[in-house]
């Protein structure tokens, strides 16, 4: 009988000791998760989980992946050379696993992703933005295998022989379609990159707006990129400045015009970001459009633009509707965001929709806007957007980059909405959020305690 219940008392010891590990694990991991930092305001959204990134403020373009049940979200850097992996399995708890170091003195802000290979652009920095016109910079893209997510391999590094690329477009397959300095031409251009062989990319075909190429005549700013390609390969929607682009790439050695749509002038016209942003909606014969906020004032530019734009003839593009513009909470010493501070106005919206892990382009435009945080929009209604949820981070405590150059306030910059429904985005000076939707409530603003 002593023997029987000494067994027994073990099993349960043992049982007790388990129960106690797991929570006492588990009670760590909590400990573990980076504060969320306070002063945050929403509406219809909350804060679930925060990122400093090991320091690494600023994180700027995202891409994200699901592998063997855990979850991958890539990050590029507006002031650190390199990318970023964080494990995001717990979206409450995000942990950086993994910083690859880039090329000094280049931008390295910008990635896609599809199955194992994933696409990271590098790109010479503009003046400004901490970089030192006298040192070397690598420009070009470069192809990663990914199939072990935090241990990317290398495997090529195609170069432009200009100043590199920009946001590039992955959708999966053989060819890659990026926003180049090449050279010869003025601005950015479409350069299609075929990959079959990711080891030794080459050209395929490119596209340029009359009055890019050297003796051209012709006005054209430029590709600010991602152009994102139907489902079915073909057609390629871009935001191609001064319009919204529309091409048939059917034959990828030489892609067609098939129509456009001018935005600037009326809206913004500041190079490739006049037209930032394209997103076709599926099953709708509808594009959204959005310009990008340029100067740290809003005396300095026309108005900036977020829009639905009808495609029913897709020779002729039309204007459809103008989202509103945002306005800020009561309480505060401003009522016009434009008194704010920094840049005011439209950037990323969540694009990377191709990837099964990506949240798909419903009725919902998740829409950056800088200083006025994440915007919400609903298009259910193409000719009435209406704003239905925001998120603004609290103004940064210290400063980690050089921009916004004068006051020093929240500057959101990109937005990724996986699957699961968990809403990250970026900042010029802090890590990285991750924020949820609520249930739609009329007015209702959640804030945190401490302000």
């Amino acid at each position: 009988m002593m023997v029987s219940f000494t067994k027994i008392g073990l099993r349960v010891l043992s049982s007790v000791s388990v129960v106690l590990l797991v929570g006492f694990l588990s009670s760590q991991s909590t400990l573990l998760a980076d504060p969320i930092p306070k002063g945050w305001q929403a509406s219809n959204m909350k804060a679930i989980g925060y990122s400093g990134l090991d320091g690494r403020g600023g994180a700027f373009k995202m891409a994200i992946r699901q592998v063997a049940g855990r979850w991958y979200l890539y990050m590029g850097h507006e002031w650190h050379r390199g990318w970023t992996i964080a494990d995001v399995t717990d979206p409450a708890n995000p942990k950086v696993v993994k910083f690859i170091p880039g090329p000094e003195n280049t931008f390295t802000i910008q990635m896609d992703l599809h199955d194992n290979i994933m696409v990271t652009a590098v790109q010479r920095i503009i003046p400004g933005w901490g970089n030192d016109p006298a040192k070397p910079a690598e420009e070009g893209v470069i192809l990663w295998d990914i199939s072990d997510p935090v241990n990317p391999q290398q495997l090529s590094h195609w170069k432009t022989g200009g100043t590199g690329t920009h946001r590039n477009a992955y959708p999966g397959g053989n060819y890659v379609y990026l926003s180049a300095g090449m050279p010869g031409y003025q601005g950015q251009i479409l350069v299609i990159l075929d990959i079959s062989d990711p080891k030794n990319p080459k050209e395929a075909g490119r596209w340029w707006m009359p009055g890019q190429k050297a003796g051209e005549t012709g006005t054209a700013a430029g590709f600010h990129g991602p152009g994102v390609i139907s489902d079915d390969g073909n057609p390629a929607s871009l935001g191609y400045a001064p319009a919204v682009v529309i091409l048939d790439i059917r034959d990828k050695t030489n892609p067609k015009l098939v129509g456009r749509l001018t935005m600037s002038p009326p809206f913004i016209m500041a190079g490739v970001q006049a037209v930032h942003s394209v997103l076709p909606i599926p099953g709708k014969p509808l594009l959204f459009s959005a310009s990008e906020a340029s100067a740290e004032s809003c005396d300095a530019d026309p108005l900036n633009h977020a829009a639905m734009i009808d495609i029913k003839d897709p020779a002729k593009p039309r204007l459809m509707s103008v989202f509103p513009l945002p306005v800020p909470p009561k309480g505060l010493p401003y009522t016009d965001f434009c008194d704010k501070g920094g840049r005011f106005g439209p950037h990323n919206t969540n694009q990377h929709w191709h990837s099964p892990d990506v949240q798909k382009q419903g009725d919902l435009v998740y829409l950056t806007y800088f200083n006025a945080g994440l915007r919400v929009y609903d298009i259910a209604s193409p000719r009435v957007p209406k704003e239905v949820a925001w998120f603004i981070p609290p103004t940064p405590t210290k400063r980690v980059g050089p921009m916004p150059a004068t006051t020093l306030v929240t500057q959101t910059e990109d937005v990724l909405v996986d699957r699961r429904g968990n809403i990250f985005i970026t900042d010029k000076q802090w890590g990285l959020w991750v924020v949820r939707q609520t249930a739609p409530a009329p007015a209702k603003v959640a804030r945190t305690r401490a302000q």
